[in-house]
């Protein structure tokens, strides 16, 4: 198996403009993926904007042909279950079905984003139950499914939904090789280094883990990363 290779890109702006044209840039270079964070503001910086996750998507399905675009993740409570379910499925019929539905539930981290806007914050067993809901759905309708998050009840809604993989953002090693070790198909976001090297290394690390999926945190340099795949691919 080869690992394939994303990108989140770069939405914390006021303007679409630059992520549209990285998403393209990374379509033209052979990048695999691009990636849409679904927050109302970056972590912890309330003062910045954000593009908001749907319609950034739509316009990112507009924009590009075929390089796959996912969501990472996609939270429960920022959207009524079924407009969620909607939004993927919608996205997967504008790109063709390139769509990659990555779903979570947020934790303590995100709460204040809810409380800014009034949204409610649900207990993490229902936010669960719902996140269950809305990925065997999603998964119904034919998409590929990442559930967000490593911890054993996350992991348990993963094994739950038929074809439905784990997503992990900088897992440790040790908790990377379990879940692989357990059978679960398991994708991997983070930054992944500066230099062509640093990114080939880690690539053929991970790749080497039994990752299907490295999504690298916005990469200043699209070039070196379009390499650094290369070189996994021609050592395949």
């Amino acid at each position: 198996m080869t690992i394939r290779v994303g990108i989140t890109l770069p939405q914390f702006r006021d303007d679409a403009t630059e992520a549209v044209e990285s998403a393209q840039r990374a379509e033209a270079l052979g990048i695999d993926g691009v990636f849409c964070f679904d927050h109302l503001w970056p972590m912890g910086q309330p003062g910045r904007p954000a593009l908001s996750m749907a319609p950034f998507l739509g316009l990112l399905a507009e924009a590009t042909s075929t390089i796959r675009l996912g969501s990472l993740v996609a939270r429960i409570g920022l959207l009524p279950d079924d407009v969620l379910v909607n939004v993927m499925v919608s996205v997967q019929q504008l790109s063709g079905g390139r769509m990659i539905a990555g779903l979570g539930t947020g934790d303590h981290l995100s709460r204040a984003e809810n409380d800014a806007y009034g949204l409610e914050f649900e207990p993490a067993d229902d936010r669960r139950t719902h996140l269950r809901e809305v990925a065997e759905k999603v998964a119904a309708a034919g998409l590929e499914v990442w559930i967000g998050g490593g911890g054993p009840k996350t992991v348990a809604v993963a094994t739950a939904v038929p074809g439905a993989a784990v997503n992990l953002w900088e897992p440790s090693g040790e908790h990377l090789a379990d879940l692989v070790g357990q059978g679960l198909t398991v994708t991997w976001g983070g930054r992944i280094g500066q230099s062509q090297a640093e990114m080939a290394d880690t690539l053929l690390r991970l790749e080497s883990s039994g990752v299907s999926w490295a999504v690298a945190a916005w990469p200043e340099d699209l070039d070196a990363l379009a390499a650094a795949r290369q070189e996994v691919l021609a050592a395949s």
